[in-house]
């Protein structure tokens, strides 16, 4: 039985769907689901607001977005133990190395780029599919 699922989530509505049938999967399977933002080489800079300077980064924007996925999913799915975080590195490594490192039993990912050309030319599906040390689910997120 599966006991960590985990799941690449970015900022776009496919991944909040492939995250959403990754966390009913860790539902029905009584497992921990752990979101993965990607992020390429670190890059900051920083802002001023008002007379703050706050200090901004790809890795920042990452763990935001999975922590606000996480969130969704805890109040849409209580009790599951949802777990966020960021990883520099091209998005289909990135899940790789997480799977490898947390000995996840499934990883959960969207078809988003699964359709026409870029089944030739390649898409983090499969990418990870073809590297996975587990079990991938390609979770239909859009039609055609």
């Amino acid at each position: 039985m599966a006991k960590t699922i985990l799941c690449g989530v970015d900022n776009t509505n496919t991944a909040a769907a492939a995250a959403r049938k990754a966390a009913g999967l860790a539902v029905a399977l009584g497992a921990e689901l752990h979101l993965l933002s990607a992020y390429g080489k670190v890059e900051s800079e920083t802002v001023e607001v008002g007379s703050e300077t706050i200090l901004v980064s790809n890795e920042m924007e990452a763990e935001r977005v999975a922590g606000a996925i996480a969130v969704e999913l805890r109040q849409e799915f209580p009790g599951l133990a949802v777990h966020a975080a960021a990883s520099e590195g091209r998005p289909g490594d990135a899940l790789v190395s997480a799977a490898e490192r947390l000995d996840a039993d499934l990883i959960v990912v969207g078809n988003k780029r699964v359709q026409g050309i870029a089944r030739v030319l390649g898409s983090i599906a499969r990418d990870v599919a073809a590297h996975a040390p587990c079990d991938v689910y390609v979770a239909l997120t859009h039609r055609g």
